[in-house]
């Protein structure tokens, strides 16, 4: 069965082929446990397709809605990467590199969803906070700032005394 993010291997000629693909909020609903619920984005896919392997170049740019770390709120997030897969053709499928995919010779077609969802997640940023305005300020919900900034609590610094006797054994080695 076709589905929305493949590429037909019957009939393509060696050589160069280019293909893009919309990504939407129906591409993340396909993963339930996804982060990610909303986005808009373009894959762009450039293919070297030879007798015995493919080399494809994997190009997603868009934005993508997430929550902040700071404040909770949802904000889009620009997503802009590129990758590198290598498809080769054989008899049995190996696993064990994952920028290497195995298919089988008389495979059809090739089903590049799960890629393109790994290559989002990963280019998503690993601290995910609004961006700052173009005065440098924060974009994050200012009623949240506040309210996080009443409940911050000051770390004593209030000394420990078995930390003391510690230190001094340390000191004198």
């Amino acid at each position: 069965m076709s589905g929305l993010y493949t590429i037909p291997l019957s009939g393509l000629k060696e050589g160069h082929h280019t293909f893009d693909f919309e990504i939407d909020n129906e591409f993340f609903e396909l993963f339930e446990e996804s982060e990610v619920k909303e986005g808009s984005l373009v894959a762009l896919i450039e293919m070297d397709k030879r007798s015995s392997h493919l080399d494809l170049i994997i190009k997603i740019s868009g934005n993508v809605k997430i929550n902040c770390d700071r404040c909770l709120e949802m904000f889009f997030q620009p997503i802009d990467c590129e990758n590198r897969v290598l498809v080769k053709f054989g008899k049995s499928i190996d696993d064990s590199d994952p920028d290497i995919l195995s298919i089988a010779v008389d495979e059809h077609e090739l089903d590049l969803q799960q890629q393109i969802y790994e290559f989002i997640i990963l280019a998503l940023p690993i601290k995910r906070v609004h961006p700052l305005d173009k005065y440098g300020k924060s974009t994050c919900d200012p009623v949240m700032i506040r309210k996080l900034e009443e409940l911050l609590i000051e770390e004593e610094k209030e000394n420990d005394p078995r930390w003391d006797e510690l230190k001094k054994l340390m000191n004198d080695n």
